[in-house]
């Protein structure tokens, strides 16, 4: 007998999710190696809430506790063209937030049926009987050896779970940079830049509690010289950096075909990141990861005699809004198709001449 029914890898927004809406009768492991620790993993991201993510949260019941909204929130981005040094100005309902402390938050609503291990999967098997066997090392250094009829893996980008199931299977990769500064700019924006001359994926930066982040995703080769290069295109431009005052990286997906989602196999099963499911325009992943750890709770949960496939099923919608995303890509990363958008103002907001000025 296995020591658990389900094992998840991966304590973020999809296996924190995932863990909090599982039966209590399933004996449940949840690995993860976050803490409130300062020398805690934390994810690179600019923090932001999407739309899709917030009605996700909404159909939950779910409120955000203040202590995780940072100031300021911001109700439009900045989009950048650096290479024409076009802008535009258009309206985002965006929510400003800490994303370490709104990771925390997520895995508090996991029930305390739930047995916690904080540490890393390092190795993944399957035994003659069926199980997993998980050798897992713990932040104390110390090392557990666990079974489990089902994993689930949600551990993002450069996820365990979906290297053992599909070790040949790749999927386009970005190194993600992102560096926190003192804010020096006199009025806080968001922005969305596009640079062809250092990245063909997008940029961004976000004023948060007095300080100011920039990061953006790279091809992995030459990855930090080509962010450096950006950042003194963008100090040309007029943004205002400073000394960084810490740096961070992490792997981040990009999908180039709905075909690149997979769901898992043999027990197994890839949810949110892990899985494919991030926007190949906005690299938005929150909304996909809460809404397919829930799909694959509500899958296990029932009674369906074929999970994998079912949780397959249900996951077609999420597919074809990948490949909607995919087909407005060209818009926002073919340069001339982005300056014609730009240049028609479609959708874009008018800022007054005295308000531009202020950002710099």
């Amino acid at each position: 007998m296995a020591d658990f029914d389900i094992a998840i890898i991966g304590g973020g927004p999809a296996g924190a999710t995932f863990a909090r809406l599982l039966d209590e009768r399933f004996r449940v492991l949840l690995i993860d190696g976050k803490t409130d620790s300062e020398s805690s993993f934390r994810k690179v991201c600019g923090g932001l809430l999407s739309p899709d993510a917030q009605k996700a949260f909404a159909e939950f019941d779910l409120t955000l506790p203040k202590d995780i909204l940072v100031d300021p929130q911001i109700f439009s981005v900045r989009t950048i063209d650096l290479q024409s040094r076009r802008e535009r100005h258009y309206q985002r309902f965006y929510m400003n937030l800490d994303r370490h402390k709104f990771d925390l938050w997520l895995e508090s609503l996991v029930p305390e049926r739930v047995e916690r291990f904080y540490g890393r999967c390092r190795k993944i098997s399957r035994s003659e009987n069926g199980a997993y066997r998980l050798v897992c090392r713990g932040n104390d250094g110390l090392e557990r050896i666990v079974s489990a009829d089902k994993i689930v893996g949600a551990d993002g980008a450069v996820s365990a779970v979906r290297r053992f199931l599909y070790p040949k299977k790749k999927i386009r990769r970005y190194t993600a940079i992102q560096q926190w500064f003192a804010e020096e700019h006199s009025n806080p924006f968001y922005s969305c830049i596009f640079d062809p001359v250092t990245s063909d994926c997008c940029s961004w930066s976000i004023s948060k509690d007095n300080l100011f982040i920039f990061g953006g995703a790279f091809a992995p080769r030459n990855c930090r010289e080509s962010f450096e290069r950006q950042k003194k295109r963008l100090a040309e431009y007029g943004f205002k950096f400073g000394e960084p005052l810490k740096t961070e990286a992490c792997v981040v997906l990009r999908p180039e075909s709905p075909f690149d989602i997979q769901t898992g196999r043999e027990g197994a099963f890839l949810a949110g990141e892990a899985a494919g499911l991030i926007s190949p325009s906005s690299l938005e992943g929150i909304s996909f990861a809460v809404n397919s750890a829930r799909i694959l709770a509500e899958v296990l949960n029932g009674s369906s005699a074929s999970p994998q496939k079912a949780y397959a099923a249900r996951i077609l919608p999420m597919r074809i809004k990948i490949g909607a995303k995919l087909a407005k890509c060209p818009f926002m990363y073919k340069p001339a198709l982005r300056r014609a958008v730009m240049a028609s103002g479609i959708g874009s907001i008018a800022v007054s001449k005295s308000e531009k000025e202020k950002q710099y």
